[in-house]
């Protein structure tokens, strides 16, 4: 290595070191909302395309409750040109699924998360964008808390709500019911077979 490449290097460094502290300065002044959004649609690019592709965004999101829109495009309509269901379906896994994850993250826990069961009721159309809203987030939290124990499986039922704002103001178009099912990695048996 000659003398060029080694300051080129430490340059490289220097302006990594303050392209970073950059980021961590911004940060701070993102809207947890946001947030939130930017790393749903990054995991979601890279672990579930599918749920990307529809462009979620989050709404609100605090410990009680989260509010999630996807879009009426041409990705999520059907032929009616509402919202195709299974567009719907994953609003309503993703509200769950992004509060779980929040506080599995806050734990800083391994803990692996599955839907046991699902249950939709349609009452009217989505004919424009629709948000999904999920105010069990404390509940969430306790059974996060219980599954990091290591005891096994766990399962809640959680409600999800979905809102047409724009034409049905805060009536319900749809009620989901999935059953939250989590299990630590790090289970009490997998720890006493390593004893």
């Amino acid at each position: 290595m000659n003398l060029r490449s080694v300051n080129l290097n430490e340059q490289f460094a220097g302006i990594k070191e303050k392209v970073l502290s950059s980021v961590e300065n911004y940060w701070g002044f993102v809207p947890p909302s946001l947030k939130e959004t930017l790393r749903i649609n990054a995991y979601t690019l890279w672990k579930i395309p599918m749920i990307a592709f529809l462009s979620p965004r989050v709404m609100r999101i605090s410990d009680e409750v989260i509010t999630i829109r996807l879009p009426l495009n041409y990705r999520s309509k059907n032929h009616l040109g509402s919202m195709y269901f299974g567009a719907m379906a994953v609003g309503a896994d993703l509200v769950v699924g992004t509060m779980a994850m929040r506080f599995i993250q806050k734990l800083d826990q391994d803990i692996q998360i599955i839907f046991k069961d699902f249950k939709a009721e349609y009452f009217k159309r989505a004919e424009d964008d629709v948000y999904f809203t999920c105010e069990m987030g404390l509940e969430i939290a306790e059974l996060v808390e219980k599954a990091a124990t290591g005891e096994g499986r766990v399962h809640l039922p959680v409600e999800v709500y979905a809102t047409v704002p724009s034409i049905f103001g805060k009536e319900h178009v749809a009620k989901f019911t999935l059953t939250l099912s989590l299990k630590s990695r790090h289970s009490k048996a997998v720890s006493e077979a390593a004893v």
